[in-house]
Order: C-alpha cells, then sequence, then structure tokens
C-alpha cells in the first residue's frame, strides 16, 4: 500500500515511517495524520517488527501544521471562524489531529523519533509523541505560535521535561538545538548530523532484541503511569486553549498582519521578540 503524504517501510525487524512532503519542510496535513494512523496500524498487525522510525524527508522533520493558507487568505476557514466562534466546532477538529500525534504515543511498539532539520509548533508535538527521541546536534525543537496562535495540544513538553523546563520553552516560544534538548533531558541523544542515521539504527536495534511482549508491557506500564496524572485531561485544556489562541484579540490581529504581509513576514514578528502591542497595535 502506498500513501500520499509518508512513506513507509520495513526492514528485518524494523518499521520506518518518513513523513514525505519535502516541499513543505513535512508540514502537517490531515491527510498525513490519516495516513501516519494507517501506517502504525499496519507496524502493530505485523508481527515480524519489533521497533518504528518516524523521521521526515528532506531538509526537516516536520515544520509544523500547514498554516500559510489559513493565515493568509481573508475570511473563516478550519483554523479560524468568523465571530462569535463555536469552541467546540473547534475543538472537534484540532482533537482529531491530537489524536493522530497520540497514535505513537498508544502504538503497542516502541517509537524512536529521528530529528534534523526543524520540529517546530505541531511538529514537536509530534516528535514529542515519539517514545525515545534522537536529534543532530544542530537540529532546532520548540513551539513558537505559544507567543501568539498556538498551544500544543498533546501538552507533552510537561511531561517530557517537567514544569519548570516547560515553562522556559512555552513561556518564550524559543527554539533550541539537540544539544540543549538533550541538556534539558527533552531528547535522548544529540549527535552530529553525519551521525545520525548510525545512531537511530543503534537504539532501534537494540530494542528489536527484545521479545514483543516486554517491550509492549514496558511501554503499556510507563504509559499508564501519565495517563493517571492527567494527560488525557490535559490535552483536552490545551486543545480548547489552541482554539482560543487563534480566536483571541491577539490571535485575530496575527491573522491580519498575516493577510496584510503574509504569514512568513508576520512570524518573524510574532518572534523578533518585540512587544507586540507596539508591532501590531494590541494589548498584551
Amino acid at each position: 500500500m502506498s500513501y500520499d503524504n509518508i512513506l513507509f517501510e520495513v526492514s528485518e525487524s524494523v518499521a520506518t515511517i518518513t513523513l514525505n512532503r519535502p516541499d513543505k519542510l513535512n508540514a502537517y496535513v490531515p491527510a498525513m495524520g490519516a495516513d501516519i494512523v494507517d501506517a502504525f496500524t499496519r507496524a502493530r498487525d505485523d508481527d515480524g517488527v519489533r521497533a518504528v522510525i518516524l523521521t521526515g524527508a528532506g531538509r526537516a522533520f516536520c515544520a509544523g501544521y500547514d498554516l500559510v493558507d489559513y493565515a493568509e487568505t481573508p475570511g473563516p476557514n478550519p483554523g479560524v471562524q468568523k465571530m462569535p466562534w463555536d469552541p467546540m466546532k473547534d475543538y472537534d477538529y484540532l482533537s482529531r489531529c491530537t489524536r493522530h500525534f497520540m497514535s505513537l504515543w498508544r502504538s503497542h511498539k516502541p517509537v524512536i523519533g529521528k530529528v534534523h532539520g526543524h520540529a517546530v509548533a505541531g511538529g514537536s508535538d509530534i516528535a514529542l509523541c515519539t517514545d525515545l527521541l534522537i536529534m543532530a546536534e544542530d537540529a532546532k525543537i520548540g513551539y513558537p505560535p505559544a507567543r501568539v496562535w498556538g498551544c500544543p495540544t498533546t501538552a507533552m513538553w510537561i511531561y517530557r521535561v517537567g514544569a519548570e523546563r516547560a515553562k522556559r520553552m512555552l513561556l518564550t516560544g524559543d527554539l533550541i538545538d539537540g544539544k540543549e534538548a538533550q541538556a534539558m533531558g527533552l531528547c535522548i541523544e544529540a549527535v552530529p548530523p553525519a551521525e545520525l542515521d548510525d545512531a537511530v539504527e543503534r537504539w532501534a536495534e537494540r530494542m528489536a532484541g527484545v521479545p514483543k511482549n516486554q517491550l509492549m508491557m514496558q511501554k503499556l506500564m510507563i504509559n499508564q503511569a501519565f495517563d493517571n496524572m492527567g494527560l488525557a485531561n490535559t490535552q483536552m485544556i490545551a486543545t480548547v486553549f489552541d482554539g482560543i489562541t487563534r480566536h483571541s484579540p491577539e490571535g485575530m490581529a496575527f491573522k491580519a498582519r498575516a493577510e496584510a504581509v503574509g504569514f512568513k513576514q508576520a512570524v518573524q514578528e510574532r518572534d523578533s521578540g518585540d512587544h507586540l502591542d507596539e508591532l501590531w497595535g494590541i494589548g498584551t
């Protein structure tokens, strides 16, 4: 079976799923999410597969949601409704995306995230739903829309690095490289870019030598601890908040700015560190 937005292959006991929209830096669209869910189902049902690698084609792991059209096109769209907006309609759409991401976390087989280039915004949501993250030292990860127009719907930052480091990332919207990600415990290993393939293969081969039932039990045991800590409730709140960020006065000002000067310029202004009330004439 072939897919429109990903690649799927199995070599010996390891399945590799590759996000495959390289011309868009593998930006996420809902059809990609549906492909990911199907591919992980295939990996689950394949008795020969012991571990899964998730990576991205081309220059990046994933640049987040494909938001350019949503931001630049005037009028309502799946990302921004006309006012008054219906938060539950928004939640229904975004929660489906979150379930797509969480198919990695819920996979009964261990998933290794292989990150090069950028894993930003929704791309960081995807990366943080893997079980182990291996990064190139020069790769960048973070959630810049925390500044305006986003809240990470998986809420995995808090569960991966704890409250203080999660606040360090989400109260600034900064990007960090692989070395800093390893130092804060976000990724298990950061290596020079030329060594990334070998490092990921070593981890996959090590896991593949463990019986499938052992792998499944250890992952289920660890994951249920996160469930007991309220992961589902936190994700529900985060997904509702994500909708609010796009419909708040600041979110609507960002949308207007993107329509006027383009999404790329609006993002550069948002992430510049300048006060947005001065840039866009809004209260912050």
